[in-house]
């Protein structure tokens, strides 16, 4: 359950102690690995999991294959389904498939689990949900793009 003071969320739980906790804003730039790709991502701490925008996206023999939209470079990917969740929002309820991703955010390289969905009316490529956030950032809800990413594969901007 977060704790929430000042507009800062601070996400309390096993893992790194809160002070080696990354302070970050409710967009930051990340890295999509082995791509290169820079893409912004939304902080979204209401959102339990993470979303990518993946655009024609088409399961087959257990492989997702999807577009990612223009933004990203319109790269076509093709990842192995882990599974399937169950999503609830405000319009409608849907399955979605779940991936894995590597993606760097500030200096942190961190193995992802994401669910794939048609994101092309929002703003945001990529949310990032609760199970990327509670181990290892602090929210701070009035700043944006505080950390650059600097992960070692990363080429400086």
């Amino acid at each position: 359950m977060p704790l929430i003071s000042w507009g800062v969320f601070i996400f309390a739980g096993g893992g790194i102690d809160a002070m080696e906790k990354l302070t970050i804003g409710e967009v930051e730039n990340v890295v999509l690995l082995p791509w290169g790709l820079r893409i912004p991502a939304r902080i979204d701490t209401g959102a339990a999991t993470s979303s990518l925008d993946a655009r024609e996206l088409k399961i087959k023999d257990g492989i997702a294959e999807f577009k990612l939209p223009p933004q990203c470079g319109d790269i076509l990917v093709r990842v192995p389904v882990l599974g399937w969740k169950e999503i609830r929002s405000s319009e409608a309820h849907e399955r979605r498939p779940v991936v894995e991703l590597d993606v760097c955010l500030g200096p942190r390289r961190m193995h992802i689990r994401v669910n794939l969905n048609d994101r092309s009316r929002v703003k945001y490529p990529l949310i990032l949900g609760r199970n990327v956030l509670k181990e290892n950032f602090v929210v701070d809800c009035n700043r944006l793009n505080c950390l650059e990413p600097s992960c070692p594969e990363v080429s400086p901007k």
